[in-house]
């Protein structure tokens, strides 16, 4: 009999051991991990959620969608930031592991084309993009568009693109090359969305694309067209939310089935008038109007 409630005791701690949440000198602690493009406001969210509730702590953490997603699929932690959506084989991954992902959109992003401040482009058209980043693309040079770039003597288009567990990198190659084309060979791959645009500040030739929340005013935003010869439309908030810049995304949080108790609060928390003005004043656009003061 003792033997019998040793190992349930065992079993169960074991259990316990594999939860990603759990606690921390005496409060709660969340996991939450993923997208680049989110952790910014994700750190901000977990900071301020130290005044709501200060028996809840929130371990943010970047890395990628996918990575947040995996560890997701993993069940290591509570709740994953993605800028894009799961994937159908991720949902059957975690169905096969006994949770359903739950899916919570928290914001809008403008997916912003980024060029050296010297690059005299003002605007540029969706099939011009596919043609400088997209395989087969035969746009390799600012003199093909009709450019001459400061400081770039070498003419050549140095393509600035994110790593394949990139939410952003995934986003990018479906809304702007299209799901049947991959990206060319050769381009820079960085691991975040501030490296992007800090490479794009330090080179003359370059061009690049992240979240319009890493703007600096060392940098220079495309305005974008849907087709060439079209009218072209800035990246920014509003225009995310109306859906009139061709390549704005939803961006979400993920949980392990239903969220209850802490979880369940935190995100309602986010997505209430507070949460959703700390993403605006992030420089992403909330998921419904929201009067921040």
């Amino acid at each position: 009999m003792k033997k019998t409630i040793v190992i349930l005791m065992l079993t169960i701690l074991a259990v316990a051991c594999g939860r990603p949440s759990g606690s921390r000198g005496g409060r709660t602690l969340i996991q939450n991990k993923g997208s680049d493009t989110l952790v910014n406001v994700a750190q901000a969210w977990a900071e301020s959620y130290k005044e709501v509730d200060p028996s809840v702590a929130i371990a943010v953490s970047g890395g990628g969608s996918g990575t947040g997603i995996s560890a997701l699929i993993n069940g290591t932690v509570d709740i994953a930031n993605a800028s894009r959506k799961l994937k159908h084989d991720e949902f059957e991954m975690a169905a096969k592991g006994g949770a359903e992902p739950v899916e919570f959109l928290v914001g809008f992003d403008a997916l912003a084309v980024y060029l050296h401040h010297d690059n005299p482009a003002e605007a540029l058209a969706i099939p011009q993009l596919a043609g400088i980043y997209g395989e087969g693309g035969e746009i390799e040079t600012w003199s093909q568009l009709g450019l001459q770039v400061p400081g770039c003597p070498s003419d050549e288009i140095v393509r600035v693109s994110r790593q394949n567990n990139s939410g952003t990198y995934v986003y990018f190659k479906e809304a702007v090359l299209g799901k049947m084309r991959d990206y060319k060979l050769g381009s820079r791959d960085m691991h975040g969305s501030k490296d992007v645009v800090d490479l794009v500040d330090k080179t003359p030739c370059a061009i690049g694309y992240s979240g319009l929340a890493y703007a600096t005013e060392h940098v220079k935003l495309a305005c974008i067209a849907s087709e060439e010869g079209g009218d072209c439309v800035n990246p920014s908030t509003d225009t995310a939310v109306d859906g009139t810049y061709p390549i704005a995304r939803p961006l979400f949080m993920y949980t392990h089935g239903e969220p209850q108790g802490a979880i369940k609060a935190y995100l309602d928390w986010i997505l209430s008038d507070a949460g959703q003005c700390i993403i605006k004043h992030k420089g992403y656009a909330p998921v419904r109007p929201v009067d921040c003061g």
